[in-house]
């Protein structure tokens, strides 16, 4: 998939929910395994940490998932006022 083209996907409206919430989950999680490299402390006992090679990695991940969902989620906003 090239990642310079954009794309404009038709979703309805709880498809764009489920897609917001799995944005939401993935930033989470990579925040959570940025949280525990640099820490070392499990935030629960069942807790399975994303495979990167640092924090540092692992911040970047949530902050590009972080991204992603801003950018749905203007585009939701500029939708519904329209």
């Amino acid at each position: 998939m090239p990642i310079d083209k954009e794309y404009v996907i038709r979703l309805n409206g709880l498809d764009l929910g489920q897609l917001v919430d799995v944005l939401e989950t993935r930033a989470n999680v990579w925040r959570i395994t940025a949280t525990y490299l640099t820490t070392g402390e499990a935030p629960t006992m069942d807790f399975v940490a994303e495979e990167c090679t640092d924090a540092e990695e692992a911040e970047k991940l949530a902050d590009h998932y972080q991204r992603i969902l801003a950018q749905v989620l203007e585009q939701q906003a500029h939708q519904d006022r329209s």
